[in-house]
């Protein structure tokens, strides 16, 4: 049996038991459902008087998870999407007439991905995403394509829901985007959400809202706004210097300069709760860049340029693991190990309790500086530009390089999709 298949078999086994932990409601709506079963079936056409259950036009229902890696190569602008399951990989011409040159940031939300270039930032349609209900998934795969520009060569940030996608901006302006509308291919026209926020910070949609954050130190509020733009609350518990953010299964994440700010929903009410660092941390020690898996409420981000923090929702901790010079880290959660890359090129696993290292590999050999760890239900992906290539780890069998993907161009920056 090949690595490949033994993977998928794996992966398989493991999401149907983990199903209902999948996905954080950034994905297209389903109500009215029953549990499927069965292998990979295409999704049947609707009749005249209803749809199947779990129908989405044009996409094809599937019995398991299909992750995708969208890569773009920082100093041509060449773009690829790589099929975890297929192991193909479709090349994506960005804009219909020119190239994009480089691309200088990437974000994803799940199904979309999103290129930050010299001009304007780029969605892309993965092709594949997550319907998460709760008590069962379904799990979706569609053609790979291009839609267009969502926004102006300053995005900072980039958040949606199944029916809003928030871009903001680096002078503070956001503008909102029908997501339905993405989704069919198209890029519908953006509207402004006026007086959003007074510096360069963040709107996520989340409970059929906006929270409102602010980076700068003057209005230290996280604030919730209707669809509309209209002032619903200015939560109580302040967030200074509001900086990076995370959307998980217990709410929003909001990093703080004294720690996070959880904010929460339940039945229409907002509330906000602090988790503080427990001491005194410096700017260039604070948490900024949350990196977590999907459906997971354990968040990890650098602590400055020698150890990672180790955010737990759930039990309103940090933890604070020094791993020697970092360049990125990130965690499954739920019992699973801290992976981090260092600057030598070397992944490492650490016990999260115990703060002790666990396996370490060499991977890397050059060009780490852009390396990210992406991590799923079973597995970890690390991009190595410098060698043209993805590395697939089982972070589960002592760092095991499962599969390398060969990619014919740089993969300066890499997000997964699917889930």
């Amino acid at each position: 049996m090949t690595s490949r298949n033994t993977h998928q078999i794996r992966h398989a086994k493991v999401l149907s038991r983990a199903a209902v932990l999948v996905g954080v409601g950034l994905l297209v709506g389903l109500t009215g459902c029953q549990s499927d079963s069965g292998g990979q079936r295409p999704a049947a056409k609707p009749g005249p008087s209803s749809a199947p259950h779990g129908y989405v036009e044009g996409a094809e229902e599937t019995s398991e998870q299909q992750s995708r890696l969208v890569l773009a190569d920082s100093r041509t602008g060449t773009v690829g999407v790589l099929d975890l399951i297929t192991e193909d990989i479709t090349p994506v011409n960005v804009t219909p007439s020119k190239r994009t040159g480089g691309v200088r940031g990437l974000r994803t939300d799940g199904r979309f991905a999103y290129l930050r270039t010299d001009d304007a930032t780029y969605a892309v349609d993965s092709g594949t995403w997550t319907v998460d209900h709760g008590d069962h998934v379904h799990y979706y795969r569609a053609p790979i394509r291009p839609v267009g520009p969502v926004g102006g060569p300053g995005t900072a940030q980039v958040h949606s829901d199944q029916s809003v996608i928030a871009v903001s901006s680096v002078k503070g302006d956001t503008q909102l985007f029908d997501r339905k509308k993405l989704e069919e291919g198209t890029v519908p026209r953006g509207r402004s959400l006026s007086g959003a926020n007074s510096g360069a910070g963040a709107v996520v949609p989340y409970a059929e809202h906006l929270l409102v954050a602010s980076a700068g130190a003057e209005r230290d509020t996280v604030e919730v706004r209707s669809r509309d733009g209209a002032s619903v609350a200015a939560l109580d518990e302040p967030c200074a210097s509001a900086r990076g953010e995370a959307v998980t299964r217990r709410g929003v994440v909001f990093g703080c300069a004294d720690g996070a700010l959880l904010v929460s929903e339940d039945e229409g009410t907002f509330s906000a709760t602090k988790i503080p660092y427990g001491r005194a941390v410096g700017a260039g020690e604070r948490a900024v860049d949350f990196r977590h898996r999907a459906g997971s409420t354990t968040l990890a981000a650098k602590a400055g340029d020698d150890a990672v923090w180790v955010l737990d929702v759930t039990d309103r901790t940090w933890t604070r693991i020094g791993t020697g010079p970092v360049v990125a880290a990130n965690t499954p959660g739920e019992g699973g190990p801290l992976l981090v890359l260092g600057e030598d090129g070397a992944l490492s696993a650490y016990d999260i309790a115990s703060r002790k290292r666990t396996a370490r590999t060499d991977l890397l050999t050059k060009g780490t500086a852009s390396a990210v760890v992406e991590v799923d239900i079973s597995r970890a992906y690390v991009n190595d530009a410098g060698g043209r290539k993805v590395y697939e780890i089982d972070y589960n069998d002592g760092l095991r390089l499962a599969r390398t993907f060969p990619v014919g161009f740089a993969p300066t920056h890499m997000v997964e999709t699917g889930r």
